[in-house]
Parts: C-alpha cells; structure tokens; sequence
C-alpha cells in the first residue's frame, strides 16, 4: 500500500480501487455517495486487502 493510493482513497475513494474489480468500485462508489468516510473506509479496507 504506497501512499498514493492512499491519498487517492481519501480524496477519491472510487478511482483508488480501480484495479480491483467491478464489483468494488460500485461498492465504494456507493458507500461514497452516501457518505464521505464511509467510502474512504471502505477503499482503505480493500486497498489493505492482501488476498486480492
């Protein structure tokens, strides 16, 4: 995890989880719709994911 992506996560939480699939872009973009922080969260939850 550089720190850019983690910049990237907290000031556009949907394009820092672009390599990781369809299905977590929609959900990041979806929890950043309903709120700020809990679209960052969540994109630095998968960013942090070491599986994928």
């Amino acid at each position: 995890m550089s720190i850019w992506r983690v910049l990237l996560s907290i000031f556009f939480p949907p394009l820092a989880v672009l390599d990781k699939g369809c299905g977590s872009i929609i959900i990041v973009l979806l929890l950043t719709l309903c709120g700020w922080v809990p679209g960052v969260i969540a994109a630095l939850v998968i960013i942090n994911n070491p599986k994928s």
